[in-house]
């Protein structure tokens, strides 16, 4: 079941979104992402997240800012498993337009992306890590 954020899940979403990261960017460092985790957890409380739980547990959400895809993120037991598919589903059916930015290095996120109907818009570089990174962009046909 896909549902809205609420306040009880931003721990276990918190511990899914630095997992997950710490996994898919191996190129940047872990402080990186252990320094900003209490800063995304009081920006999910503020943000447009929907969650995908199964048997009273959070596997995966999805942040939106706008048309913007602040991220997918699927626990790690459950990657493969069609949660990110459902969720990237959940948001297209509600918007016309979505954009989002990936590292060059995530090929699997960018597959799955391109897979999805995004396409690759621009390359730029996240300033904070020092990563180059690709803008891509889905819109509804």
């Amino acid at each position: 079941m896909i549902r809205k954020l609420l306040n009880g899940d931003i721990d276990r979403v918190a511990d899914i979104w630095l997992k997950t990261n710490l996994k898919a960017h191996y190129f940047i460092p872990k402080q990186y992402w252990t320094s900003n985790y209490e800063l995304v957890k009081e920006m999910m409380s503020q943000s447009e997240v929907y969650v995908f739980e199964e048997d009273e547990m959070i596997q995966g959400f999805v942040g939106l800012n706008n048309e913007y895809i602040e991220g997918i993120f699927v626990s790690d037991e459950m990657q493969s498993c069609g949660i990110g598919k459902l969720l990237l589903n959940y948001i297209m059916d509600k918007k016309v337009r979505l954009q989002l930015n990936v590292y060059q290095k995530n090929t699997r996120a960018i597959s799955f992306y391109q897979r999805e109907g995004f396409i690759i818009q621009c390359e730029g570089l996240d300033e904070a890590t020092g990563e180059k990174e690709y803008t891509m962009l889905w819109k509804q046909k």
